[in-house]
């Protein structure tokens, strides 16, 4: 296995290009949610006072290290009985906040940008990684129309995306990602394997010693 990427000093763009392409039909938008980064942020602590960050455990028992929360007409949950969307917060038994029009309109617009036009998420599973957490090579198949694609917003501590192929014994690229960078994958790399290499230590202005990650997805 090739050596880790060196770190990247905070907000440091690494390679100057605004789009990178990870496939023909995923791409990087380098630094697309910047601008909104303190609003999107604001708006995570208010989702999470309503339905706060716990951390899920899979089918086999595995206590995830990513702490995670929804917004929107469904959440995504796992647990023993298997992984799902679900209307109402296991956790407090009411339905998730709803998704706030600033996240749907940055992810349409964000899809559009990537060549997915009319895309309108009704799903966003909000992830929180503290140094140490990590999430494994996965494909996103709970959703009901594969045709629409996945969009996914970077805020706070850069992190290492990790980006296979169709199966997960095929080669994993290993992409730096910033805050407020926006990666989108849909139509043939709809079902790319994909994950995030362990966060390392480090404190960001906006989110401090922590990344968040908005990933946008039309689940129902």
């Amino acid at each position: 296995m090739p050596p880790d990427p060196p770190a990247l000093a905070l907000d440091e763009p690494w390679d100057g290009v605004r789009r990178v392409a990870l496939g023909p039909f995923a791409v990087v938008l380098r630094g697309f949610a910047r601008e909104h980064a303190p609003e999107l942020v604001a708006v995570i602590g208010t989702i999470a006072a309503i339905s706060p960050f716990r951390h899920m455990v899979t089918p086999g028992g595995w206590t995830m290290s990513v702490a995670m929360t929804n917004c929107g007409q469904a959440g995504w949950v796992t647990d023993r009985t298997g992984y799902r969307y679900d209307a109402i917060d296991p956790m407090t038994g009411r339905p998730w906040p709803a998704m706030p029009r600033t996240f749907a309109d940055l992810a349409a617009e964000a899809a559009a940008t990537a060549g997915f036009s009319g895309f309108r998420p009704d799903a966003c599973l909000v992830n929180r990684y503290t140094p140490g957490a990590r999430l494994s090579l996965h494909q996103d198949r709970n959703e009901r129309d594969f045709d629409q694609p996945i969009v996914s917003v970077s805020l706070g501590l850069p992190a290492i995306f990790l980006w296979g192929g169709k199966t997960r014994a095929e080669t994993v690229r290993r992409c730096p990602l910033i805050h407020g960078d926006v990666v989108v994958w849909g139509g043939p790399d709809r079902l790319t394997f994909h994950g995030v290499h362990t966060l390392a230590d480090g404190e960001h202005r906006l989110t401090g010693a922590c990344r968040f990650n908005l990933t946008f997805r039309r689940a129902l």
